[in-house]
């Protein structure tokens, strides 16, 4: 058992409601604090000076400087398993070209594609270490990581097996989906609907034998999956025993309806959403995930993250980092930026990337700093949390914290 501080502000998150708008105001900011860790998970938090008459003979692990403490961030939604690079694509984008016009010229996801069934396994090993190392340092705990630029059974495990091996890299917890219903390959000889049955055929049974996932996602958009078999495929995959999250009206609205109905975890992106469609999300526990890094690295809109939360629903705000519309990786930085763009509070931004985001993943033991959470949290060297949404990614996490152990 330890005690951990003093720090100038902890940001507890204790008192935040799941779903809709929050203010500021419903911040619980303990001044002169400290947590008490035993075992991996938090203990005790309050006054430092109280915590330590409470707790004799207790270890001390002193910070030193103004430090502030806030839970420890989720990216709920990345791709960061992939092999080379499309920093074309994004040149030829900003020069004009569409979409259609880059995949024509050999881009667009088909190119990861090549690049990642391609690349040998220790490559994507050593390269998906770096990428969590990377988010790790911005004070990201736990981390989704998708499949998804494989496309058959081979390189579908493939991928999943070294998301599995990466945890033996980390002490962040990473949770693996598995997306083979990204796009149809151009090699597969059938239909879409062909296709998404040699996924649950194929694919899926392979997973589950291996424990390489217990979630399945799915693009539904004109360029990737039709909303009718996509619901279809996805009741198949919750008879399966998965839990379900969907790419959802990133350029064309009506996909995040069928989430809803179909019970998913999350719809992500909906940067088309329309008014209608977020009233059906809100009235639902389908999380509705923001995704800024796209809208910066597309050139779109952003999700109408300000409408979801006055309407009661519950947002996350996730990365997207992947090698074609979201390259940055940088969770905080696309956060502050949606904030500055949809008005977000802070309590609002925060819950975003911590708890609620948890939430989407069907997780509940972190997200907040209270007792009985897994002790994951980040510290900023500021005497005001205010800075760290204000200084828009630049202000650098000091230390890290995961199951109350120091990583950074």
């Amino acid at each position: 058992m330890k005690l951990i501080g003093p720090f100038k502000q902890i940001v507890t998150l204790s008192n935040l409601p799941l779903r809709g708008k929050l203010s500021d105001e419903q911040l619980q900011i303990i001044a002169d604090g400290g947590i008490v860790v035993d075992d991996g998970k938090i203990l005790d938090v309050g006054n430092f000076d109280a915590l330590k008459s409470r707790h004799e003979n207790i270890e001390i692990e002193t910070i030193e400087g103004e430090q502030i403490v806030l839970p420890g961030f989720v990216d709920a939604h990345t791709h960061i398993c992939f092999g080379g690079n499309r920093a074309n694509d994004f040149a030829m984008r900003n020069a004009g070209k569409t979409y259609l016009e880059i995949a024509e010229s050999g881009g667009g996801i088909w190119s990861s594609v090549q690049h990642t069934r391609n690349a040998s396994q220790e490559e994507l090993l050593k390269t998906l270490v770096e990428r969590i190392g990377f988010l790790v340092s911005l004070g990201i705990t736990t981390i989704e990581i998708k499949s998804g630029y494989g496309l058959d059974v081979e390189n579908e495990l493939k991928m999943l097996r070294i998301i599995k091996k990466a945890q033996d890299h980390t002490t962040a917890r990473l949770v693996p989906t598995c997306l083979s219903a990204h796009l149809k390959p151009r090699d597969f000889e059938g239909s879409n609907k062909e296709y998404l049955e040699y996924i649950l055929t194929e694919i899926l049974p392979k997973v589950k034998e291996e424990k390489l996932a217990d979630r399945v996602d799915i693009f539904i958009e004109k360029s990737a999956f039709q909303p009718e078999e996509s619901k279809d495929f996805l009741l198949k995959t919750t008879d399966l025993g998965f839990d379900i999250t969907v790419h959802a009206d990133q350029f064309t609205p009506g996909s995040s309806r069928i989430a809803v109905e179909v019970g998913a975890k999350s719809a992500d992106h909906l940067e088309a959403t329309v008014d209608e469609d977020i009233e059906f999300l809100a009235q639902s526990d389908t999380v509705a995930t923001a995704l800024p890094g796209a809208s910066l690295g597309l050139g779109e809109k952003f999700t109408p993250a300000r409408k979801l939360l006055d309407a009661g629903a519950i947002l996350a705000i996730a990365s997207d980092w992947n090698p074609g519309s979201a390259p940055m990786g940088n969770l905080i930085t696309q956060a502050s930026i949606l904030a500055t763009f949809e008005k977000l509070t802070t309590a609002e931004v925060l819950a975003g990337i911590t708890f609620r985001a948890a939430y989407a993943l069907g997780l509940e033991d972190i997200g907040k700093l209270e007792q009985g959470k897994k002790a994951d949290f980040v510290t900023f060297k500021t005497n005001n949390f205010q800075n760290v949404l204000y200084n828009q990614g630049s202000l650098s996490a000091e230390n890290v914290y995961i199951g109350g152990n120091l990583i950074k």
